[in-house]
């Protein structure tokens, strides 16, 4: 009869006593379907944090091939929704019922959405980083959703400068005619002597956390990224045609914004969502004048809720 073999975990105690906060592994690797509410099921590459609290003093550890199992289950047999993330959480503390009661759970991957171009009304591909998680803790299931999304951002204070630049230009030009007739003037508009200044723009990023409410069943990922999106009016483009670049180009000039203008349009806008209950955003502005980042930050102003 073979040896029985041995179960360090169970079977000794740890050497210096004390309870600790969590416990489990991190950087796991698993597809998973997600259960989003645009009425779709998307499978994802998610990246894994699994962990339980060690409240026995005494405990020498917790059992990290039951956490991987249990979510190992849920991605070859289920899909991640509001509800199969809470049970998979209540799962993870019965697995451990002696020495944990609470669970904790984070998926980051990256959501791929067909887009639409401005004008031309091309397809492409585009990535958002996504990132999910859920904390059980005596009996409530707290629930984050969390997404960046890139725009461009142009600067007011450069457009204004461009735009005096542009008038000094013309006033140099024209100085000696007292009457211009309109095809001179529209002809010149067309040059790069008529354009003598553009305003700089940068690739920027939202980062957005939101609580969501308990009567969420599928995440409104697609919806928090159109809210995002709608609200600062520049997402970078998948498929660009000309057209597309130019009506771009038109909605930057029209769209001004320093990166306390992108906060409170976010913030407005989340503010109209009752589905959240609580939200987090930092907006980053990666200079293209300077080395530095410009960056804002914003929160909903729950009382016990996110900080800035």
């Amino acid at each position: 009869m073979p040896n029985s073999m041995p179960d360090v975990a169970n079977q000794t105690q740890a050497q210096t006593e004390g309870t600790l906060d969590w416990v489990g592994m991190s950087n796991i690797e698993v597809p998973m379907m997600v259960a989003a509410s645009d009425a779709s099921e998307r499978p994802v590459a998610a990246h894994v944090e699994a962990f339980v609290n060690l409240k026995d003093p005494k405990a020498k550890g917790i059992h990290m091939s039951r956490l991987y199992l249990l979510l190992d289950q849920l991605s070859t047999e289920g899909e991640l929704s509001h509800a199969s993330l809470k049970q998979l959480l209540r799962d993870f503390i019965e697995s451990h019922q002696d020495i944990s009661d609470r669970a904790f759970i984070k998926f980051d991957f990256d959501y791929h959405l067909r887009r639409e171009s401005l004008i031309s009304r091309k397809k492409g591909w585009k990535a958002y980083p996504v990132s999910l998680t859920g904390r059980y803790d005596e009996g409530h299931l707290n629930l984050e959703l969390a997404v960046d999304v890139p725009y461009s951002s142009t600067c007011p204070c450069s457009a204004a400068l461009a735009r005096q630049l542009i008038q000094e230009a013309f006033d140099a030009k024209f100085a000696e005619q007292e009457h211009i007739d309109k095809a001179t003037i529209h002809q010149w508009l067309g040059t790069t002597e008529g354009i003598v200044a553009t305003p700089h723009s940068q690739r920027s990023t939202a980062q957005v956390k939101v609580a969501l409410s308990d009567s969420v069943e599928e995440f409104p990922i697609v919806a928090l990224i159109d809210a995002i999106e709608d609200a600062l009016k520049t997402p970078v483009q998948a498929a660009v045609k000309r057209e597309d670049e130019q009506e771009f180009a038109r909605l930057n000039g029209q769209n001004l914004m320093f990166c306390e203008d992108a906060s409170r349009r976010l913030q407005h806008r989340l503010n109209q969502m009752p589905i959240f209950e609580d939200f987090w955003v930092r907006v980053n502005h990666y200079e293209s004048l300077h080395a530095h980042d410009a960056v804002s930050v914003t929160t909903k102003g729950v009382k016990g809720g996110y900080s800035s």
